[in-house]
């Protein structure tokens, strides 16, 4: 079992950044280490679908979603447990619950998100 708790959002004026965590956690008594999984972060707005923003390997390669290329960049702290998302230059159709995702295999988990708004 794998416990992923997300933080950084909130409101922000259009323009600004925000820095998202997802601190990831194992069973209790196990050695646990994101450093073989796939991490990354997805979005849902209201009334749509959860849809991919950033993925990072385990290797480090990312992939981005188009619509954020340029302006966000995913990185990971194998050591930390932690995968982090800068957000910058923020728009108001960035404004969603952000997801972070653990994937190993068949192995698939989902924090229970962080609301970002981006608002004026």
């Amino acid at each position: 079992q794998v416990q992923l708790v997300e933080s950084g959002g909130g409101l922000v004026q259009p323009g600004g950044s925000l820095r998202l965590s997802c601190a990831a956690s194992g069973a209790s008594g196990y050695i646990f280490s994101i450093a073989i999984a796939t991490m990354g972060w997805y979005r849902q707005a209201p009334g749509k679908q959860r849809d991919l923003v950033a993925t990072i390997t385990s290797g480090g390669s990312t992939n981005y979603a188009d619509s954020v290329k340029g302006r966000f960049t995913i990185s990971r702290d194998n050591a930390k447990n932690t995968v982090y998302l800068q957000m910058n230059s923020l728009i108001p159709e960035d404004t969603a619950v952000y997801y972070c995702n653990f994937k190993y295999g068949v192995n698939n988990y989902w924090g229970k998100g962080t609301l970002v708004t981006v608002s004026s």
